[in-house]
């Protein structure tokens, strides 16, 4: 299952998040994962989704794009890509080349 990684780094995110109120959106793989993630409406067999839960399905999508926008930029830069460094180093390096693409 993807969403059931071992990482006590995510899960510890996860729980700051909870504690705080602050909403997860996830994409449709993470469905079944918890309450924690909020996810889009499967449709059900031989059925359709009500007109609600297809606005919800598009505002989750909607409210993903940015992030997922911004990921696929980040991955774009090589030294992500081959980095073999420290998280926290990572978190300065992403720091630079957020202004770095700011300056474009």
């Amino acid at each position: 299952m993807r969403w059931s990684s071992g990482s006590r780094c995510s899960s510890r995110i996860i729980r700051i998040c909870e504690r705080q109120g602050v909403p997860i959106v996830a994409d449709r793989a993470y469905i079944g994962a918890g309450s924690w993630a909020t996810t889009a409406i499967r449709r059900p067999p031989n059925g359709e989704l009500s007109p609600t839960e297809r606005t919800l399905n598009r505002a989750l999508a909607q409210a993903r794009v940015p992030v997922e926008r911004g990921v696929a930029r980040l991955k774009s830069w090589r030294i992500f890509r081959r980095s073999r460094c420290s998280p926290n180093r990572m978190t300065d390096i992403a720091a630079a080349v957020l202004t770095l693409e700011r300056q474009r």
